[in-house]
């Protein structure tokens, strides 16, 4: 017993790190992306790619994971239009910061949702202890060195991720209210239409808003050269991602999971040094530890605190 406890706590924790290794380096295929279309289609493509890869993952699992509640099927698809429409904003606010920004910064400014989701929980009378208002002090001051030049001036770019994390954090919110009382196959079926909604409205802005972004008309070269980024963001950091998030939770305790998972703001920092030969400066990177250490405190177990949840 003893054994096979052990052997699901290290199977967890690998498919836990994997999963914050692909969303880490998936802000480096997302910055790289940006060289060639815009941020609304390359968001629109991953979305639907990531919601035929949960479709493929599920159909594939269902023989195992079988199992009825009794949830109207009208349920799943409301639950799924929710979240995604929540998705959309905050999946394109970081698309756009990413833009001007680099993955590196992108990674740990998204960090931040762990952070804000106790303080929106607030609103929806959850218990808010007084680790999150240390960590909210900690981040302020960590995003003050990472994001505000001498000048107190902070980049457009930044600002924008900034806004996506607060929707991050609203997203994990709705995901939470809307997954009550559904089996793992259930869950994944609703983020099957969450992603399928986001894709869908991201393709239709890109219509009307990615020549902002990108000049000239629609150069079906650019999107060949951008296919390696769309498959990897869309079949690895939003399926692959999201199913390893659901394998390794089964059996991990939520703080400790939570904590893995913040990990990807490290990552994308590697990613960003190692393929996009990013830097930071000294007083970036004191910020960047501020701004870690105040992700980790926040998930510190305390009694009746809402868990901070994961992107997908």
């Amino acid at each position: 017993m003893m054994k096979t406890k052990t052997g699901n706590t290290i199977k967890s924790t690998l498919a836990l790190t994997l999963a914050a290794f692909i969303w880490g380096m998936g802000f480096v295929a997302q910055r790289s992306g940006m060289e060639y279309v815009g941020p609304f289609f390359f968001s629109g493509a991953r979305m639907l790619l990531g919601a035929i890869t949960i479709a493929g993952v599920t159909a594939a699992g269902g023989a195992r994971t079988r199992g009825k509640t009794g949830i109207p099927f009208a349920r799943l698809v409301k639950g799924g239009v929710a979240a995604g429409g929540v998705l959309f904003l905050a999946g394109n606010f970081q698309q756009v910061g990413l833009v001007v920004t680099t993955a590196s910064k992108a990674g740990f400014l998204t960090a931040l949702y762990i952070v804000l989701v106790p303080i929106l929980g607030m609103f929806l009378k959850h218990k808010t202890h007084w680790n999150t208002w240390v960590s909210v002090l900690i981040a302020a001051v960590g995003l003050y060195f990472l994001c505000i030049t001498a000048n107190l001036d902070i980049s457009a770019g930044d600002f924008i991720v900034l806004i996506g994390a607060l929707f991050w954090a609203v997203h994990i919110l709705v995901i939470n209210h809307c997954v009550q009382g559904l089996t793992q196959t259930e869950v994944m079926k609703l983020c099957v239409f969450q992603f399928m909604t986001s894709g869908i409205l991201s393709l239709i802005c890109a219509l009307f808003f990615d020549g902002f972004f990108v000049s000239g008309t629609f150069d079906g070269a650019d999107v060949l050269k951008v296919m390696p980024a769309i498959l990897y963001a869309g079949v690895l950091s939003a399926g692959a991602g999201f199913t390893l998030q659901a394998v390794g939770q089964k059996y991990a305790n939520p703080s400790a999971a939570s904590i893995i998972m913040s990990l990807e703001a490290v990552f994308s920092v590697v990613g960003g040094f190692l393929i996009l030969d990013e830097r930071f400066t000294g007083r970036e990177i004191f910020g960047c530890i501020l701004m870690f250490a105040a992700v980790l405190l926040a998930q510190i177990p305390v009694a009746n605190k809402v868990p901070a949840g994961s992107r997908q």
